[in-house]
């Protein structure tokens, strides 16, 4: 199966666990592949910054940095008319 992890399920698996925490489980596990575009990972690394400064005892971007790594990276199509 392939998923997009959205920002707040990607970081929520990391800090929290619970369901999110399952879904990054699955990908390690290779239940599951990870897809993202650039734009996904640049915001994944941006967030990530901001929330090391909050929850400081988490090391957050190297979990990101892995997981973007190792996800499978696409180009976003433009779409000739919204959906």
């Amino acid at each position: 199966m392939r998923a997009v992890l959205d920002t707040n399920v990607l970081l929520s698996s990391i800090l929290f666990a619970g369901t999110p925490g399952r879904i990054l489980e699955a990908w390690r596990s290779g239940k599951v592949e990870l897809v993202i575009a650039p734009d996904i990972a640049e915001e994944y690394l941006r967030v990530a910054e901001r929330l090391e400064q909050r929850y400081s005892k988490v090391e957050i971007q190297p979990i990101v940095s892995l997981v973007i790594n190792h996800a499978t990276l696409v180009t976003a199509t433009t779409l000739q008319s919204p959906v």
